[in-house]
């Protein structure tokens, strides 16, 4: 199964990340571009553990449902969301934030593809680079908004 690992610097403190990461409003804003919105479930707000989402999203042309469930959660550390209906084979998020004088948000996604042999030449293909893409877009736009609220609040606390 594909994993992609993406590491992001922040200059801001671990619960402003974290709660980031988590809200459902900010990532329907960051994503305009695939016109990612909840659809059913947990539609607003910060996603706790067992809550379920069901996105509709466009990418590569086409409109596509995932509902994913919040299988693990330690505020302000982790939560982990996995795929529980959609186009994936397998889906799995990790979402892992360290403090270090900056928070540290990492992102562990393993996925796979459908469709056995056919499915893991896509994946190889361009499927991994895309995903790799749109986790960094997101985390950018993540990092742009948690620094701008540290700033207005001032500095991180060591």
């Amino acid at each position: 199964m594909p994993l992609i690992e993406v590491q992001t610097e922040i200059t801001a403190d671990l619960k402003t990340c974290f709660d980031l990461a988590r809200d459902i409003d900010f990532y329907q804003k960051s994503l305009k571009n695939s016109a990612e919105i909840a659809v059913f479930g947990k539609i607003t707000g910060l996603v706790e553990l067992n809550d379920s989402i069901t996105w509709e999203a466009k990418h590569l042309g086409f409109v596509n449902h995932l509902t994913l469930k919040v299988t693990e959660f330690d505020s302000p550390n982790l939560f982990v969301d996995e795929m529980i209906q959609g186009n994936f084979k397998a889906y799995k998020h990790e979402h892992i934030f360290i403090e270090r004088n900056k928070t540290i948000m990492i992102d562990r996604f393993y996925f796979e593809s459908p469709y056995g042999f056919i499915g893991k030449f896509i994946d190889w293909l361009f499927m991994k680079k895309y995903m790799t893409n749109f986790l960094k877009r997101r985390n950018e736009a993540l990092k742009i908004m948690a620094e701008k609220i540290q700033n207005n609040h001032g500095v991180i606390k060591q």
